[in-house]
């Protein structure tokens, strides 16, 4: 019968899915990795993955689209997602998109680390004084090579927004300075070409339930419980700091998909 392995259509006389495997080797049938063996039918999509093998550019694809189910990574692979600071929504923001395979990614932050920043963002005592730009490059090449990464260590301004942002048609906003989410969010909206997927209220430790994703105007969508502001007594902290950033990133991979609602 005639299936796809690892992305190439073959012939095969293989009857089921483990057939197809050395011992060393996980299966993914259809987008799900298989603990038992399965049949195989005429159009099947299996993936074959060697354990403790740096893969190929090609075979990483179809890795990546096997575990994103068909069809989805195609769509990852075309985006072009711009990230608007690199703390601990954007760093951890990402991560994830690099992890979905987003085919071109563009960081922007003007900081470096320091060690305020290890309690939430996605980086380590070796990165402190890099540039967050770079020290966050560094990370996801090692987690998916065959991406593109672009930087830009500026800090982004009104004046400057649509200059650094031009030809990334969804921008991640995650500032912590409400004066530099305002001047992006009114730098951008107005033209009406980009989606911009903004944050506010993600402090503290109260539930993380009321984390949410609105959409406000045709191209705002807004991330957090928009009431729970960093302040004394009520400071940044990984779990809710990362919930968002799950929310944000998961709203990018929507809107990749064509899905705008909310």
């Amino acid at each position: 019968m005639r299936i796809i392995l690892n992305g190439k259509p073959i012939e095969s006389s293989a009857l089921t899915a483990f057939a197809l495997r050395t011992a060393d080797e996980v299966v993914i049938l259809n987008g799900f990795q298989l603990a038992e063996d399965r049949p195989l039918c005429a159009g099947d999509q299996v993936v074959r993955i060697r354990k403790g093998i740096m893969p190929g550019k090609d075979e990483l694809e179809a890795m990546m689209s096997a575990r994103h189910t068909p069809g989805v990574h195609s769509q990852m692979k075309a985006g072009r997602v711009a990230i608007a600071g690199l703390g601990g929504l954007g760093s951890h923001i990402a991560v994830m998109l690099t992890r979905m395979g987003v085919g071109a990614l563009l960081l922007v932050d003007f900081d470096v680390v320091e060690p305020s920043n290890l309690n939430r963002q996605h980086y380590t005592l070796s990165h402190l004084a890099t540039p967050k730009t770079e020290a966050l490059k560094s990370q996801l090449v090692e987690i998916n090579p065959f991406i593109e990464i672009q930087t830009q260590a500026i800090k982004i301004t009104a004046e400057n927004a649509r200059e650094v942002f031009a030809g990334y048609p969804i921008v991640v906003e995650a500032f912590d300075s409400p004066t530099s989410k305002a001047d992006l969010i009114n730098a951008l909206l107005p033209t009406g070409d980009t989606k911009i997927v903004a944050a506010s209220g993600l402090a503290g430790f109260d539930s993380a339930n009321n984390i949410r994703t609105r959409r406000r105007f045709s191209n705002l969508y807004l991330v957090g419980d928009l009431e729970s502001e960093a302040r004394e007594g009520m400071g940044l902290m990984a779990p809710r700091v990362s919930v968002c950033a799950g929310h944000q990133a998961n709203m990018v991979i929507r809107l990749l998909m064509g899905l705008d609602s909310e």
